[in-house]
């Protein structure tokens, strides 16, 4: 393994399981401190280089303290990864889905997402950096039962966008990117696999690569996004999805 991110600092969050918790070791197989946060607590042990925090990323105070925190770990802060994300309890049509649940969706997917973006953006203006959004390729397809789900993270690509065209513009550049995963071996799609076990199969004939994706190879595409071989990327989206939306 390279060591591309060899000093840097990053904070990543939904870190305790699945795209989260691959990227959070494969940041520090590439060099980099993290810290790693979640509404939940993490049994591992924290190291040299790795520390945990629970953290509700709707939390706006606790974005200020989670940044301060990190600085005062690792002396720094070049990279937000901001994973954390939920889905309905159910997948259910639009005219069905209550308020409540949309609105709970939203607030982690969307409004987490703007925490974290903006917590980025003002902590990493003097020394620039690097700020990946986890999306979805659901941003821009739809499908049935998805709605709050699919809306929130189209709402993370343009959000996405608009904090790459600012970040630009501040005294030390600040990268800004989405990644787009299809459907990935976590415990977010286990459980909605498990509604429909025939999808699994149906999914895998329909994706050219015919097998779902790993979290570790999502946690690949991060790690370039965050590293100087794409020193001149921002504003776009890596998708990661078999090739299930070429078809």
């Amino acid at each position: 393994m390279t060591s591309r991110l060899s000093g840097r600092t990053a904070i990543v969050t939904g870190a305790s399981s699945g795209i989260g918790l691959a990227t959070v070791e494969r940041l520090l197989a590439e060099g980099a401190n993290v810290m790693a946060t979640d509404v939940a607590d993490h049994d591992g042990a924290p190291s040299e280089r790795l520390r945990h925090l629970v953290h509700d990323v709707r939390d706006e105070a606790g974005w200020d303290e989670i940044v301060a925190q990190t600085i005062a770990a690792f002396g720094g802060l070049d990279i937000v990864v901001n994973n954390a994300g939920v889905t309905a309890a159910t997948l259910v049509p639009l005219a069905e889905t209550s308020l409540a649940d949309w609105q709970r969706v939203m607030s982690v997917n969307l409004d987490g997402v703007f925490l974290g973006t903006r917590a980025g953006l003002k902590a990493m203006a003097e020394r620039g950096g690097v700020i990946i959004n986890i999306a979805s390729i659901h941003s821009f397809i739809a499908a049935p039962g998805t709605g709050a789900y699919s809306t929130s993270k189209g709402g993370v690509v343009m959000l996405t966008k608009v904090a790459a065209v600012e970040g630009a513009q501040l005294p030390r550049p600040v990268r800004v990117n989405s990644v787009h995963p299809g459907y990935i071996e976590t415990p977010l799609v286990a459980n909605r696999l498990a509604q429909r076990p025939e999808l699994k199969t149906a999914i895998e004939d329909k994706t050219p690569l015919r097998r779902l994706g790993r979290a570790a190879e999502v946690a690949g595409a991060v790690a370039y996004l965050c590293s100087d071989d794409a020193a001149f990327v921002t504003g776009t989206g890596v998708t990661l999805d078999g090739g299930l939306t070429s078809i």
